[in-house]
């Protein structure tokens, strides 16, 4: 039932329009075009203009029996990703090396728009729909987690955002806090004076050489990936600023490690005299799914009625899965076959392009089936 052809042809319409983090207003645009056209009605919230960015979170319902569904994907994509040129190649679509391709996560939109090609189609019942296409998830998930609540009622659903074959499906997801320190010491002349100023890089360096960070274990790591500060070689620095990351698949270790991090740059601060401004913010919350859940019973009979395996795994990135499983939807995540994303060598499968939607046909019938109070 799947048409090959009009979803690599979606697929790479999709991947060419670029929609950096923030500018998805064409793609927001084209995505709206092509669902009023098939007598869909699509909402679009103001997620866009409370987040600065060009548009806003896009929601599409399709009326259906049965307990509705959530199916979310996003519309941005990290850079490099304006001017991509997609090459189909042995089965295989790429980019032409100096750009993303966009298969994250333009291959999860593509695979929802060929499932409701096909449900319309061929008549087939399905539940109620209620889709999803955030803004700005690369960064933050900041589109679903300024998605208002009230706008959902489905209680369980999938987001098609990971790496892995189709048949991943991802059950258990970290929490992710941000951490930002602005160090402030005291400018001085650096050839002249540099004994009267308090360098605040030194402060920053002496702070992150005390930290553990990476890998410290295999449910959490952390990071610090910019530092940004000083005006000019002859100046002792004033300030610095310093951002970072924790995340563990278990809250108690991702709060300890972040309070490990605020102690280390706590301690080289007042060691140097230097003044120390610190912002904890938790960005997303874990989740955990049990192989009883809705959303992983559903896609497991799914997977397996197309003669396929399953894998049931823990990611240690976050997707909008961990917003939508925080307010209290059951959201598994499912791999969609999208390979080396997030670098210029991404590429992904048309066969999994494929396998993805049938994959998504497969779990509107199962869904359908559903009671009204769930399995």
């Amino acid at each position: 039932m799947i048409n090959e052809n009009r979803l690599l042809e979606c697929f790479i319409q999709l991947v060419e329009v670029a929609s950096p983090s923030g500018g998805e207003r064409q793609l927001a645009d084209f995505l709206t075009g092509r669902l009023t056209a098939a007598g869909l009605a699509v909402q679009e919230d103001d997620a866009g203009q409370r987040a600065g960015g060009t548009a806003g979170n896009l929601i599409v319902r399709v009326p259906g029996s049965g307990p509705p569904l959530l199916l979310a994907a996003h519309m941005d994509t990290v850079g490099p990703c304006c001017g991509v040129r997609p090459i189909v190649a042995d089965g295989v679509v790429r980019s032409s090396g100096d750009t993303v391709l966009g298969g994250d996560d333009k291959a999860g939109i593509a695979a929802i728009l060929e499932m409701l090609a096909v449900l319309r189609e061929n008549g087939l019942p399905h539940p109620a729909l209620e889709i999803v296409f955030t803004i700005w998830e690369e960064g933050g998930l900041r589109g679903a987690g300024l998605l208002d609540p009230s706008l959902l009622t489905a209680r369980y659903g999938f987001t098609l955002d990971s790496e892995g074959s189709p048949g991943t499906i991802v059950t258990r997801a970290p929490s992710q806090e941000k951490l930002v320190f602005t160090v402030r010491g005291r400018a001085a002349h650096a050839g002249i004076s540099p004994e009267e100023g308090i360098n605040a890089i030194q402060v920053a360096a002496r702070g992150l050489a005390a930290m553990q960070l990476g890998r410290l274990d295999a449910q959490t790591t952390a990071n610090i990936g910019i530092i940004a500060g000083g005006q000019a070689t002859n100046i002792v620095p004033e300030s610095v600023r310093v951002e970072g990351e924790a995340r563990s698949l278990d809250r108690e270790k991702r709060q300890r490690q972040s309070r490990h991090m605020v102690e280390a740059m706590e301690a080289a601060s007042k060691a140097m005299g230097a003044v120390l401004e610190k912002e904890v913010s938790l960005l997303y919350p874990d989740f955990h799914l049990g192989e009883d859940s809705i959303p992983v019973q559903i896609a497991t009979r799914a997977i397996k009625e197309l003669g396929l395996s399953t894998s049931l795994v823990s990611s240690g990135g976050g997707s909008d899965a961990n917003i939508f499983n925080g307010r209290g939807i059951a959201t598994a995540n499912l791999g969609i076959g999208m390979r080396k994303v997030h670098t210029t060598e991404e590429h992904i499968r048309v066969a999994d392009l494929v396998t993805v939607a049938r994959i998504l046909v497969q779990i509107a019938a199962q869904a359908v089936l559903l009671p009204g109070d769930g399995l």
